[in-house]
């Protein structure tokens, strides 16, 4: 690998980009034209972003900082200087939201009749139910724990909901500490009140209350003869990143499953948040208990832990939430159905079996306007039960609860066929997952195998070998996204199917790879990483480059989640100067400056954040006319380039890529979803008049399926 030098200036931090990309996600959720249900869940999402952000990237600076660390980022500042800006970014950000939630969300949802409500704004009737509710399903399952000379601050979880109170014996006039955990993994957080309790003007919808305020308000139940004289409420975020040597571990999953539970606990505080009018006197133990930095403690002015405004989407009003979108069968695929009479018999005079279509033209599928179901879902579940399949090979990175592929998988198992999976049970936060679906796969007679040692297996790939007359014959799909069929219906993502014979030479040799002791050093076509990508990437821009000094066109439209990689943005930066036109569509962090004079003039930056989350990777190379395109699992990171296994594809067909070019070009022309990055890193939303709205989801949604 070639290392460029990219001064300091010319480079954003990735973390302070990662804050701006989550502060886009916080914009649509206080977006007006946001409907006010979608409004809760994507401020839901900034707070879970917010979680793992801070469990992860900011617990990996403190570490470096209690290590004496003090190398300097690609943009030059320290690990203690990037904790501070860290801090500076996101505390205007938490206001922001809680602002929303208390002034905008609660009222206009009032509107609507839908009320969440302070325990002080209950009437007698309801505060009577929740009295009797408290102590027949919430009471019996708390546990108040004292703090004195023999009971010690006690261990409190990540991120765990808690209620902090100073309690006072009336006859000694004793002052003691106390924590009560909120129960809110087995009780709903939002607790919903009979309607018919109410005596508002309007008639609700639905009401409801934050349970931690149920428990706040009856503490002098849990301490009978005692005075309550303060209390409020505390979370704590701890470091959760799973720090494993699998190169030492004899056996990968216990290793994981020994980290989960540490996980589970919780390792260092990385940050407190607790209600803004905390006492003094408790605040100051809950940082002597726990040994708390100045520095990690958040004032909260509103809803702790809004990550649970989520569960708002499970009511039942669709006015209030985005149209439902069901998706389609591709249009290739809908003869492929296996289609049944009345009496469960199979229809044959209309039906084609996915591998004969697939086997006359690639199929271009792009999910969730095409349906997963019948398209990859449907693709392995034929392939479990066609007796021609001899056997199957895919990766498993993240998995539905009730994915119906493990079904497949098991299914061909104990039909005879040979399948094997690759589970990655190093998928952050969810790894218990994973390691459930391995045991169940290998107890049902399926070979799994994790993955290749030091590197985290991302690829989405799956293979399928099926004999045909005196030959095997090898069809396959490779992805962007996970095979996940929750996911599937909430991320857009792309996905090839097709029987290209070198392509799947190419993938027989990567699972050999995978699973067995192959040192493979070069593909066909797909480009591999940690092998070939990042020097097929690097060669495709550096042909742009060249074609611009030889006087012809160069021109690069790629589409992806993060660019973070130095050397890459340093080869852009050299690609602009030399005149190749760059379009850059980046829905997370982006540590390129576009649009600097003499750095990065030709080189703009859009990013989408809608309904749906941007999940696809495009990478489309002018070549002076004879474009190049490829899709797959992979970022323009250190990490997706050097240390994970990642394979990206060729889309050889000139319809297909004509297609992905012509969706690029769609999201480049967006101005309802889309947010344009300043060439000093900062990113405005665009502004369009109502009679030139270009939506690409939505108009993806109506066009896609009749191949626009």
């Amino acid at each position: 690998m070639t290392k460029h030098t990219l001064p300091t200036k010319n480079y954003i931090n990735r973390e302070v980009s990662w804050i701006q990309f989550n502060e886009r996600v916080l914009s649509h959720a206080i977006d007006p034209n946001t409907p006010l249900l979608e409004q809760a869940k994507f401020s839901a999402i900034f707070s879970n972003n917010l979680d793992e952000f801070f469990m992860v990237r900011v617990a990996s600076l403190k570490s470096q900082v209690e290590a004496g660390i003090t190398d300097k980022s690609e943009d030059g500042l320290t690990p203690e200087q990037q904790l501070h800006r860290i801090r500076t970014q996101v505390l205007p950000l938490l206001e922001k939201q809680q602002s929303h939630y208390k002034y905008e969300l609660k009222r206009k949802l009032e509107r609507e009749n839908i009320y969440i409500l302070d325990y002080q704004q209950l009437n007698a009737r309801e505060r009577f139910w929740i009295e009797n509710y408290f102590q027949t399903a919430i009471f019996p399952i708390l546990t108040p724990l004292a703090v004195d000379p023999a009971h010690p601050f006690p261990f409190i979880s990540n991120l765990s909901l808690n209620v902090a109170a100073l309690i006072i014996d009336p006859e000694t006039g004793r002052e003691q500490f106390a924590r009560v955990k909120i129960p809110q993994r087995t009780i709903p957080r939002f607790l919903n009140i009979p309607n018919d309790l109410s005596s508002r003007t309007n008639k609700p919808l639905y009401t409801t209350i934050p349970l931690e305020q149920i428990v706040a308000a009856n503490l002098k139940t849990l301490f009978p003869g005692m005075e309550v004289k303060d209390y409020s409420l505390f979370r704590v975020t701890r470091d959760a990143d799973l720090e494993l040597r699998d190169i030492e571990a004899d056996d990968l999953m216990i290793a994981i499953e020994q980290g989960l539970r540490k996980r589970r606990i919780g390792g260092e505080v990385v940050r407190l948040e607790v209600s803004k009018n905390m006492p003094d006197k408790i605040l100051q133990l809950l940082i002597e208990g726990m040994k708390v930095e100045e520095d990690d403690l958040f004032h909260v002015d509103g809803l702790i832990a809004s990550d649970e405004l989520i569960s708002l989407m499970d009511l039942k009003v669709p006015n209030l939430k985005y149209k439902q979108h069901f998706g389609e069968t591709h249009t290739q695929l809908k003869n492929s159905q296996q289609k049944t009479t009345e009496n469960n018999t199979v229809k044959q005079e209309e039906f084609q079996s996915i591998f004969s279509i697939i086997r006359k033209e690639d199929i271009l599928l792009h999910h969730p306007f095409d349906l997963f179901s019948t398209s990859v879902e449907e693709f392995i579940n034929q392939a479990a039960d066609d007796p021609l399949v001899m056997g199957i090979k895919m990766t498993l990175y993240r998995i539905s609860k009730d994915s119906s592929i493990i079904a497949a998988l098991i299914r061909a198992a104990e039909n005879g066929k040979q399948v094997m999976a690759l589970v990655e049970l190093k998928a952050r936060f969810d790894e218990d997952n994973n390691i459930q679906w391995a045991k169940y796969l290998e107890q049902a007679g399926v070979h799994v195998v994790y993955g290749v040692i030091g590197l985290k297996t991302h690829t989405k790939i799956a293979l399928i070998i099926r004999k045909e007359k005196t030959r095997l014959r090898s069809y396959f799909h490779i992805g962007t996204g996970n095979y996940n069929s929750k996911t599937s219906k909430q991320y857009t993502d792309l996905g090839l199917l097709s029987a290209q014979p070198e392509l799947a030479e190419d993938l027989v040799e990567l699972f050999n790879y995978l699973t067995g002791f192959s040192k493979q050093q070069s593909f066909r076509q797909l480009l591999v990483a940690p092998v070939t990508l990042r020097k097929g990437i690097e060669k495709l821009i550096r042909r742009e480059i060249k074609n611009c000094e030889k006087g012809k066109s160069g021109h690069i439209k790629a589409k992806m989640n993060s660019l973070v990689d130095p050397n890459i943005v340093a080869l852009l930066y050299e690609a602009s100067n030399a005149g190749v036109r760059i379009e850059l569509i980046v829905r997370g962090m982006c540590c390129l400056y576009p649009g600097r004079k003499d750095v990065s003039e030709n080189i703009t930056v859009v990013s989408v954040i809608g309904k749906f989350l941007e999940h696809s990777r495009i990478f489309w190379f002018g070549n002076n006319g004879k474009p190049e395109v490829y899709i797959g699992s992979a970022d323009w990171m250190r990490r997706n380039l050097d240390r994970r296994v990642e394979a990206v594809t060729p889309i050889n067909a000139p319809h297909l890529q004509k297609r992905l070019e012509n969706l690029l070009d769609l999201y480049l022309r967006d101005n309802c979803q889309s947010w344009t990055m300043k060439s000093d890193g900062s990113f405005v939303k665009r502004q369009t008049q109502k009679t030139d709205k270009i939506c690409a989801q939505t108009q993806l949604n109506k066009t896609w399926n009749k191949g626009c």
